[in-house]
């Protein structure tokens, strides 16, 4: 039998000895926490979970801080299902707000409830909860935040405190049963849901949203665009017409470009960490919000535009912005084959770098394959979710570029005979960094992971 990656982790205890892979770290985590000044690989193998949830090395333990079907301690109905992009934000008194969007589609099992005063669709069966946290990680409350959205996938917080809420789908009224166009990021505040309500931000565009992040000096929002098939995604930055305003301060518009990368018709075809790009493009986007033709199909010039497929995880870091693309398949009508992507743009210099690359599961000396969700770790490094076949991990990689697993899932959504493993989604950490926040997709479980963090 061939080694995989897989068998390698299991081998070795999961700890990741050995494992590692070139790409440009050093640049990738300028301006995040210091690295780990021992060069440690992880936290040691992961020990099996008796209760066959999660499997975590010696040392660390996780609560249960929600689960799917489970009634809301609002009172408001059961929690829903297929939990996905999460944030943890500071509230008072050390409490901790977790805002969870739920992915959900017309067929969902446990839809978000619909709540007076916070339901865009009574059709749309996605949105978010909000979990407030009391210093000791005692969940006091959960309650509906955002209702009657659609396949709500990721987002990304705001400088404000926020969560940004984004719809992977571009339903228009009349499809699937919605009464209303769907595609939309929306403003949840998890302190008091009322006071953002449930209104599309559509200067933002209406296409398949995956995550944002937010340049916090000037308020620009970079947005990613997940599309599975042709044409593909593009990647967008929105120039709001009032930066950093505040809470609301996104309803009052602004402007929606796209990315173009001169030379570069697709980013699958660039396959070597390092490449760099100059003199990055920004094109208005001729109508955001997709009347009558797809954003990634209206007419960008005579230049064209820059494509890749599944964009996924966004965020921000140091000066740059990052975001994922989490696969590529020539099978699928890509350009060239990949196996995830993480890309830097550095505003200042309009510059775009490719900073790492992912690697097949037979090949042990690149990290996982199909990232998705991705976060910042207390020692500097990523905590990276892994949206791929077989078992599913929530791998670390190294500021030294070494990848080790942090957890697995136990959760066995298939049969006895033919296991099968719900995705992981949603990774972050506690504004104190002493608590990793982590969902299992399927079946919907929300986790708290402590211990030992460096």
């Amino acid at each position: 039998m061939s080694t995989t990656r897989r068998t390698l982790l299991t081998r070795t205890g999961a700890a990741g000895a050995g494992i590692v892979f070139a790409g440009a770290l050093t640049d990738l985590f300028a301006g995040t926490a210091v690295a780990d000044p021992i060069g440690h690989r992880g936290y040691g193998p992961l020990i099996p979970d008796p209760k066959g949830l999660l499997d975590l090395p010696e040392g660390f333990c996780y609560r249960v801080l929600s689960r799917e079907g489970d009634p809301l301690r609002s009172g408001e109905g059961t929690v829903p299902s297929n939990h996905d992009g999460m944030t943890a934000l500071p509230g008072r008194g050390g409490r901790v707000h977790l805002v969870r969007n739920h992915e959900n589609r017309p067929t969902a099992e446990h839809p978000v409830p619909t709540v007076e005063g916070l339901t865009y669709d009574p059709e749309g069966k996605g949105g978010c909860t909000a979990l407030t946290l009391d210093a000791r990680g005692d969940v006091l409350t959960e309650r509906v935040a955002i209702a009657g959205t659609a396949v709500n996938c990721a987002g990304g917080p705001t400088p404000w405190g926020t969560w940004l809420t984004c719809e992977e789908t571009e339903d228009k009224a009349g499809t699937s049963g919605y009464t209303k166009d769907h595609g939309y990021i929306f403003e949840v505040d998890p302190a008091d849901p009322h006071r953002t309500g449930a209104v599309p931000l559509t200067a933002m565009g209406r296409f398949p949203h995956e995550a944002i992040a937010i340049d916090p000096r000037n308020g620009v929002v970079y947005e990613t665009e997940d599309a599975f098939d042709k044409p593909f995604g593009l990647f967008y930055r929105f120039l709001p017409a009032k930066p950093l305003g505040g809470l609301g301060s996104l309803r009052a518009g602004g402007r929606l470009q796209a990315m173009r990368v001169p030379g570069v018709d697709d980013l699958s075809t660039i396959q070597e960490t390092g490449a760099s790009f100059d003199r990055v493009e920004w094109v208005d986007v001729p109508d955001p919000v997709a009347s009558t033709t797809s954003t990634r199909l209206q007419d960008y010039g005579p230049k064209g535009i820059t494509r890749s497929q599944k964009l996924e995880g966004c965020y921000w870091g140091g000066r740059s912005v990052y975001f994922v693309s989490s696969f590529a398949r020539t099978s699928q009508g890509s350009a060239a084959t990949h196996f995830g992507q993480i890309w830097r743009y550095d505003p200042d210099r309009r510059r775009l770098t490719l900073v790492v690359v992912f690697g097949p599961d037979t090949d042990i000396q690149l990290p996982g394959e199909s990232p998705d969700n991705i976060c910042l770790a207390p020692s500097g490094g990523l905590m990276v979710c892994e949206d791929g076949n077989g078992a599913q991990h929530v791998y670390g990689v190294t500021r030294q570029g070494e990848v080790y697993a942090m957890a697995r899932g136990r959760q066995n959504i298939g049969t006895p005979e033919t296991p099968e493993w719900g995705e992981f989604a949603g990774v972050t950490f506690s504004p104190d960094r002493r608590t990793m926040y982590l969902n299992c997709y399927t079946p919907g479980t929300t986790f708290a992971v402590t211990g030992p963090w460096r």
